[in-house]
């Protein structure tokens, strides 16, 4: 079998954001705002995010996926620009998107993800809602959704009961297959913040340990992270990478992204992780590879 190559990147936060109407600034949007005409400005960079999916593209996966926070306030006219973005990544077929945390900054447009992105969110019935599955070559994409608004200050994510519930109908149904299962989520399954948490994590990894998957990969925490969580038949990495459009600031990374190499090994699987990141000049190098699994 001809190796799987899948790419990951997150919290691409499109810049530049667009002029907000004073009447969109309200509560948490006005926090946000605050935040990124002081800072985020500085190192969230168009230029840095262009580098570094043109270096993606020219590794020629077979498939991209986009773990979130794709716009910043989720302000009415961030998601045409974000959708045009994410079209020339490449099409419906080639990338899957699911929503982070800033995608549905607040209630008011927390519908506008889902519909914005459609295509790229779709099962492959065509139903857009989570959870959802993906048959891509050997993987099954497992796309989550733990985007929900949340007060000021505060960017935990939640499931809920219902995504639960179908999420381990799935897991029980793909476990009795001889598929790659790969776990889409925005915000990771461990966390030491309160407010940055997935509230109700260990539900998921409850599930997890008695269904198995092969592979996790997140964002959110805008870092470099390898975690390993518990499976019925060992342990299961779940792969963190910094903002796709970051420059290097304090103790957040430069913009990276992963490369997956899948394929299948005698009875079981072989995955492979290389990590590219942005250095000097705005160039795009390999700084780690390893086996996974």
């Amino acid at each position: 079998m001809t190796p799987f190559t899948l790419a990951h990147l997150s919290d691409p936060h499109l810049p530049p954001l667009p002029k907000p109407r004073l009447i969109e600034l309200a509560g948490k949007r006005a926090l946000g705002y605050v935040n990124w005409t002081r800072n985020r400005h500085k190192y969230q960079r168009r230029e840095v995010l262009d580098a570094l999916v043109a270096d993606m593209k020219a590794q020629a996966p077979d498939h991209i996926a986009v773990t979130g926070d794709l716009v910043n306030l989720a302000l009415e006219a961030e998601f045409a620009p974000a959708l045009h973005w994410l079209e020339s990544v490449g099409p419906p077929e080639h990338v899957t998107a699911i929503p982070g945390n800033h995608d549905a900054y607040v209630r008011a447009t927390s519908h506008c993800f889902d519909e914005t992105f459609a295509p790229y969110l779709a099962d492959d019935d065509g139903r857009v809602g989570f959870p959802s599955v993906r048959r891509r070559g050997p993987l099954a994409l497992i796309s989550l959704s733990t985007a929900v608004p949340t007060l000021p200050l505060m960017a935990t994510g939640t499931l809920g009961r219902d995504q639960l519930a179908s999420i381990e109908d799935v897991l029980e149904r793909l476990a009795a297959e001889d598929v790659f299962r790969v776990l889409l989520v925005h915000h990771p399954l461990k966390s030491d913040s309160r407010q940055k948490r997935m509230t109700d994590a260990p539900a998921l990894l409850a599930l997890l340990k008695r269904h198995g998957v092969e592979l996790i990969l997140h964002g959110h925490d805008h870092v470099h992270s390898t975690v390993w969580v518990e499976g019925p038949n060992g342990t299961i990495p779940a792969l963190g990478v910094p903002s796709a459009s970051a420059l290097a600031h304090g103790r957040y990374p430069a913009a990276a992204y992963n490369l997956l190499t899948i394929e299948k090994d005698n009875a079981g699987w072989r995955c492979e992780q290389t990590v590219r990141s942005l250095g000097a000049g705005f160039q795009i190098g390999q700084i780690k590879h390893a086996r996974l699994i």
